[in-house]
């Protein structure tokens, strides 16, 4: 029930309030650093526009988010459903080495890519 508190919580936070616009938001420690985009950037805006219903917004700040927020949901529905039902059921695809080292290799091209300012590269970009 933990977890769902929690994202409850953190989607209210997400829908009122804009992270492009909010202070309190955490930005991201690599850009800030370097100025390089990790795979990551812009997904917190992309949240935002997505609970807003603005799918083609959200997927321009951040389409690896977008792509990867089924397997997400399926890890979490599994999660929650083990919790509701006192079962024990594993999203196997997360213990395949396979399908781990190919998720984090498309993440780390992903952010090479997104950081190459060539056309069409550039699209790629959360838009900093």
């Amino acid at each position: 029930i933990c977890i769902l508190l929690t994202l409850l919580g953190l989607g209210s936070l997400f829908f009122y309030f804009n992270p492009g616009e909010a202070s309190f938001f955490v930005p991201c420690p690599l850009r800030y650093v370097t100025g390089l985009e990790c795979p990551g950037c812009g997904s917190q805006r992309a949240i935002h526009q997505l609970l807003h219903g603005n799918l083609k917004t959200a997927f321009g700040l951040n389409p690896f988010l977008i792509f990867s927020i089924p397997l997400i949901g399926y890890g979490l529905g599994t999660k929650i459903y083990n919790y509701l039902f006192d079962d024990s059921h594993r999203v196997l695809l997360f213990y395949d080495k396979r399908f781990i080292y190919g998720y984090f290799g498309l993440a780390i091209l992903f952010a090479i890519a997104r950081n190459i300012n060539a056309y069409p590269f550039t699209l790629l970009s959360s838009g900093n």
